[in-house]
């Protein structure tokens, strides 16, 4: 494969969960790329132009032209952000009930894809590693070993895939950045 490194390009933040789906899709691949970090809080003009309607990241550029990040956060998100109550109770049960659907689909698999990391791995991915920050953080349990054992062991195995362990951010960092970001959300929530 040849050098296309000035073909494709990756905006990202050190901590963003949905651009390691991207990373992990090039470096699978064998697509050589250039990482650019974004610091949020003054975003560089080139994320700008990319990306002019969100302003967000990941964006993925291929010949100078944007792919933006597309998928929807799951429902483990909406309980992470709520306060302790009726309604972080109500949003946890959703995240459940989903992810025991989650829990189900992986019946006679070690992972989504089978025996290899697929599309579906891919773009759940960040579940083998931000939920242990949301379940620390905010006390609830999303993926038990005993009411969910095939999902806790393809979290197991996940991590275990190389171009995935070698990825993560820092988990430490990661508790430390998620706590702020959940008493940000916490602290624009309406006082009942």
């Amino acid at each position: 494969m040849g050098d296309i490194t000035d073909e494709v390009k990756l905006f990202r933040t050190w901590s963003t969960p949905f651009a390691l789906r991207i990373v992990w899709a090039l470096q699978l691949k064998g697509v050589q790329y250039q990482t650019i970090y974004e610091d949020l809080s003054n975003k560089s003009d080139a994320l700008l132009l990319y990306n002019p309607i969100h302003k967000k990241v990941p964006v993925l550029l291929h010949n100078s032209k944007p792919i933006s990040e597309s998928l929807v956060l799951p429902a483990v998100w909406d309980a992470f952000t709520k306060a302790a109550g009726k309604e972080q109770e109500e949003a946890y049960s959703r995240s459940i009930e989903k992810l025991k659907l989650l829990d189900e689909e992986l019946k006679g698999k070690k992972l989504f894809g089978g025996e290899e990391i697929g599309m579906v791995d891919i773009a759940l991915g960040w579940l083998s590693n931000l939920v242990s920050v949301f379940e620390e953080i905010t006390g609830l349990k999303f993926i038990d070993e005993h009411t969910m054992p095939r999902l806790s062991a393809w979290k197991a195995a996940l991590n275990e895939i190389p171009v995935v362990k070698e990825n993560w951010p820092d988990y430490a960092k990661l508790l430390t950045k998620f706590t702020v970001l959940r008493e940000t959300y916490l602290s624009k929530e309406p006082q009942k």
